[in-house]
């Protein structure tokens, strides 16, 4: 088990480093699971390693034994016991009009015959790229979507204390899209709900991947009492940062009665259709005319992964200073697996731009947590583990990088 603790805001993970001998991730890599009843959420590393292998390369050479077109027989099934006859929603595909999304909506709709009804929970701040290709999904792709947008005060100023309490920016916006599937199914009556991929499939418990549907009970085990966001429990919200009980409605658990009552299920379309990022690209690019960046990921050499939000690159600037992996590293590894680069490309691509901080959006970052410089990079630094960092020449140095 790992050993960590929490010192003034900064992480302390006390194993060795590890890097995985067959993509570039390390054994620092925090979980996917979304934890909001915790206010150490995203602090301990949850990757597993086998024998030098992280298990999210395990789990990609599994997929190419899986029978997808019996997967596909199982996800024809499942559509033909929720199809609508009468012209109604049958089912919920929450997204932002990314390239995941956009594939998943469309697949569904034009391929199964489902008549989809797509949500998105809002960015903190969309880019100029990401409200294109979201207004593209919504007019090429032909699609009904609901816009849901928290009160943008609030949600700058959980955001504000999740980027100064843990480290974690991007935390109220992950809240929020976590749910906004369910709460919908509840609002419209719509019993079935599709994301796109498990989180298991980059490195959780492997045998999460064998699971078709999200546990429910990630929406009924949480009283509101015991919600934490931002490192704040909500009633220290409510008490100290003007923030009312009613403010926090959208970041608070679904009403699991309700679930029930409609028989929701959310499941994963990752589970029957093999989940491969880039591929997902060329279909949305084809179909409901995504379209990436034009020029890379500062922090990365991608242009089409997670250009929606102004604030996803703080938060993969954030990973890295908390754990010593950044956006290239992220994206190596998943190309890696899915084969499109080898592992030397990706440990080269990584050495070159993992560090990069994200200057492009310097100014907005500052402008939306209202910080001057020198207070944006002290809250930096202090989460910088002494077993990832040291000091050189009053300079900030990785002490172990993938070789």
């Amino acid at each position: 088990m790992i050993n960590y603790s929490i010192v003034n805001g900064m992480t302390t993970v006390f194993d060795e480093i590890q890097y995985c001998d067959k993509c570039v991730i390390s054994n620092q890599r925090p979980s996917s699971v979304v934890e909001f009843k915790n206010k150490s959420e995203d602090i301990k590393p949850k990757i597993l390693f086998e024998n030098g292998v992280c298990t999210a390369c395990i789990w990609a050479e599994v997929k190419e034994g899986i029978n997808w077109e019996d997967r596909r027989s199982e996800l024809e099934k499942l559509c033909d016991k929720f199809r609508s006859n009468n012209g109604s929603y049958d089912c919920i595909v929450p997204g932002s009009g990314g390239k995941d999304s956009a594939f998943a909506s469309h697949f569904l709709k034009y391929e199964l015959g489902m008549n989809p009804l797509t949500v998105t929970w809002a960015p903190h701040k969309y880019t100029d790229i990401g409200w294109q290709n979201f207004q593209s999904w919504i007019q090429v792709g032909g699609f009904d979507n609901i816009l849901i947008h928290p009160s943008g005060k609030v949600h700058r100023e959980l955001a504000r204390l999740a980027f100064e309490n843990i480290g974690h920016p991007f935390q109220p916006f992950i809240i929020g899209q976590k749910l906004i599937g369910p709460r919908t199914s509840i609002m419209y009556d719509v019993p079935l709900v599709f994301y796109g991929e498990n989180q298991a499939e980059y490195g959780n418990k492997i045998e999460d991947n064998n699971k078709p549907t999200m546990d429910l009970s990630f929406f009924s085990d949480a009283k509101k009492e015991d919600i934490t966001i931002g490192g704040i429990p909500a009633k220290e919200l409510i008490k100290q940062h003007n923030i009312s009980e009613s403010d926090l409605n959208m970041y608070m658990p679904v009403d699991y009665q309700k679930l029930t009552e409609i028989s929701t299920e959310v499941h994963y379309l990752s589970y029957y259709v093999k989940w491969d990022p880039q591929e997902m690209f060329y279909y949305a690019a084809e179909n409901t005319g995504f379209r990436p960046n034009n020029e890379r990921s500062q922090g990365s050499y991608s242009k089409y992964a997670g250009i929606d939000d102004v604030m996803e690159w703080l938060h993969f600037y954030m990973i890295f200073i908390k754990f010593g992996i950044g956006r290239a590293t992220y994206d190596a590894s998943q190309e890696i697996r899915n084969g499109k680069i080898t592992r030397d490309e990706g440990v080269a691509l990584v050495q070159k731009y993992d560090h990069e901080f994200p200057t492009k959006y310097l100014e907005e970052f500052l402008d939306y947590f209202n910080l001057d410089e020198k207070e944006f990079w002290e809250i930096i630094d202090k989460f910088r583990s002494p077993n990832v960092w040291t000091k050189e020449n009053n300079k900030w140095v990785l002490k172990t990088q993938v070789s």
